[in-house]
């Protein structure tokens, strides 16, 4: 199983009762992401010929591997551009797009305060990142940005996607939170409120901000108080569709039922980081204060 960070996320309808009421029906399940790939949720099963193969494909069921259709790679297979991304994309450049990809990891492990206070915390958890072996540069489907792989735990970066370090900086950070949490909590990715509750903290602690929210439609200026949490719950809900195939009304019923909980779990970062604010600097220079060194 792969935890993906899809290239962007429609909003949901809203309501002024609890958030989800105007969900629509499981038919619309694929607004949440830019496109759909042909199968969400698993690989094609293998042939059986035999008793040996009836075993393996039942050890195989047991454990389902979802997401890795985009990340080709990840399979020991090799993406391949079409002939307009090849010509206008500049996809098939690989070595380029690696060089680029390791250079602004590389920045963001050096400058990155963001990145710097997820490393620190996750060596004080005793779970610390080795650049080369916990990250990985690779060619992806365009509707991924990123992912966290749990059964390598290496973080995976889009190369032929994210080529700006500011975006690559964002992938980091939003990754090393779902490892804080598979090293810390105990995730289990194969269930859905675990899953929910890491893609909460991970839109909680980095990515929304009234700005953003405005943008995906998640807020108003009537509509303030709440804009945070909306922001939120669409985001981590429109993950959850993109990383398992669920249907919106699914997933957000699954966000409501763990947001409360998760929604006040700030650690490691210790607060919501607001767009264009010191917020991220300054928990990395109080750092110390909670062991992250």
């Amino acid at each position: 199983m792969i935890i993906r960070e899809t290239v962007s996320c429609e909003a949901m309808p809203q309501s002024d009762e609890k958030y989800g009421s105007e969900v629509p029906q499981d038919s619309d399940k694929d607004k949440c992401v830019k496109s759909e790939p042909h199968d969400l949720k698993t690989p094609p099963a293998e042939k059986k010929t035999g008793a040996g193969d009836d075993k393996r494909a039942s050890d195989n069921s047991a454990k389902v591997d979802y997401g890795y259709d985009l990340y080709p790679e990840r399979q020991g297979g090799k993406y391949k551009p079409s002939v307009w991304e090849h010509f206008f994309l500049h996809e098939g450049e690989n070595l380029s797009d690696q060089i680029t990809c390791e250079k602004n990891v590389y920045n963001c492990f050096k400058k990155s305060h963001g990145v710097k206070l997820m490393l620190a915390a996750l060596k004080a958890s005793g779970c610390p990142v080795d650049m080369s072996r916990n990250v990985s540069c690779e060619t992806c489907e365009h509707i991924v940005t990123g992912g966290y792989d749990p059964s390598t735990n290496q973080i995976v970066v889009c190369q032929n996607v994210a080529r700006k370090e500011n975006v690559v900086q964002g992938i980091l950070v939003h990754e090393l939170i779902h490892m804080f949490d598979f090293c810390t909590k105990k995730v289990n990715f194969a269930n859905l409120e675990h899953l929910a509750c890491t893609e909460i903290r991970a839109a909680n602690l980095t990515h929304c901000s009234y700005i953003s929210s405005i943008m995906q439609g998640d807020s108003s200026p009537i509509n303030i108080k709440r804009t945070h949490q909306e922001c939120v719950k669409n985001k981590a809900a429109c993950s959850l569709v993109a990383a398992r195939g669920i249907s919106k009304r699914e997933a957000v019923r699954i966000v409501d039922l763990v947001f409360p909980q998760c929604y006040g779990d700030l650690e490691p970062i210790g607060r919501r980081v607001r767009r264009n604010s010191d917020d991220i600097r300054r928990a990395y220079l109080e750092r110390h204060k909670y062991g992250y060194v």
